[in-house]
Order: structure tokens, then C-alpha cells, then sequence
């Protein structure tokens, strides 16, 4: 009676393992399901730092990739920008965008890149969210910053996207321009972001 029973338990739990199995593999299954055609990776980059990220993104999420340009850049001096940029924070304006999106309707995931200007949300992305209606679709925020971290940029997102899912974002250290430092995602350091955002990209259930 006593092996008969052994016998019944261990095929019991040999049922649960194999559903167990069967529902990993679903999951995983949905995550990659996600049409490429359906991602958006919108983002602006000065010393091209979140470029490298967002063609990272690009590689392993697939969909349609686009720069911000505006229709007036930035002075090339870093300390023009700096001091336009902070006129433009004051007074609530946002810089006239180049790029034009036509189907922005048609993706469902759209993610946003940025640097970090001044602890803020850089103006050229705020247009950006303002000009978009991203109501119900998810948006995923990146960021690479000069030592200082994301700041108030994640925040308002949230703040520019009420009736979006904002999701977990991901930053990483990248170049600063005052220091004379412009890409340093590349190389080895390449590597290690590939490796962080692939881990990031997991983590959000956001893959090809």
C-alpha cells in the first residue's frame, strides 16, 4: 500500500512539474510575440551616447527607430545649449520638432530616449510628448546621463503620459559633454550596455 502510494505521489508531482514547464513556455512565447511593427524608439541624443542605447533597443526589439531633430538645432557650443536650455525649463517652451511621425496610431510600445539637461526631461522630448497622443499604449522611458542620474525625467514622463502604462525605465551612465567626454558607449563599454539593456528588456517582458 505504502509504495503504491509513493507511486501515485511521485507521478502527481511529475503532472505539476510538466504543467509548470507548459506555463513557462506560454509566457515566454507571449513575450515574444510582440509585433515588431508595433514598437516605436523615439529618441534624442547629443554626443550620441543614447543613440547607442536606442540601436541596442533596436537590435533585440525590432520596430521603427527615430531621431528627434528640431527645426532650429542647438548651438554647437555646450554652454550656449546649456544656457538656452534653462531659458527654455523657465519659460515652459518647447523647441518646434523637425521629425514628423505620421502613423503614430498604429504602434502599440513606444520608447522614449533621452539625455539627462539639467536633472530635467530635455525640452525636444517634451514636445515630443506634447505634440503625440499616446493615450493607452506603453511607453518605456531610457536614459543616459553625465554622472547625475535621470533626475525629474522619468517623473514627467509619467506627468506628459497620464493615460499611458508607463513602464520601468533603464539608465546608465554615458558621456559629458562639459568634460569634454562625447560617446564613451563603445567598445567594452558597448558590451556591458548591450548586456544590462538585454537584462532590462527581460525584465519588462519586452523582446523580438
Amino acid at each position: 500500500m505504502t509504495t503504491m502510494l509513493m507511486h501515485s505521489l511521485l507521478a502527481f508531482l511529475l503532472l505539476i512539474g510538466a504543467c509548470s514547464s507548459q506555463t513557462e513556455s506560454v509566457q515566454v512565447t507571449e513575450v515574444a510575440s510582440i509585433a515588431p511593427n508595433k514598437v516605436l524608439i523615439v529618441y534624442l541624443s547629443r554626443t550620441t551616447n543614447t543613440r547607442a542605447i536606442a540601436e541596442i533597443i533596436h537590435r533585440h526589439v525590432g520596430g521603427k527607430l527615430v531621431a528627434l531633430e528640431l527645426e532650429k538645432p542647438y548651438p554647437e557650443n555646450y554652454r550656449a545649449t546649456v544656457e538656452q536650455v534653462a531659458k527654455e525649463n523657465e519659460t515652459g517652451f518647447l523647441p518646434p520638432l523637425k521629425t514628423k511621425i505620421d502613423t503614430i496610431q498604429q504602434y502599440d510600445v513606444v520608447f522614449v530616449g533621452f539625455p539627462t539637461w539639467g536633472m530635467q526631461l530635455p525640452p525636444p522630448m517634451k514636445s515630443f510628448l506634447h505634440q503625440y497622443d499616446l493615450k493607452g499604449k506603453t511607453v518605456i522611458p531610457f536614459n543616459t546621463n553625465g554622472g547625475y542620474g535621470i533626475g525629474s525625467t522619468f517623473q514627467t514622463v509619467k506627468e506628459l503620459c497620464p493615460n499611458s502604462n508607463v513602464v520601468e525605465g533603464f539608465t546608465m551612465r554615458g558621456g559629458s559633454e562639459r568634460d569634454g567626454q562625447l560617446l564613451i558607449i563603445e567598445g567594452d563599454k558597448a558590451k556591458e550596455a548591450e548586456a544590462n539593456v538585454v537584462k532590462w528588456l527581460r525584465t519588462i517582458n519586452v523582446l523580438k
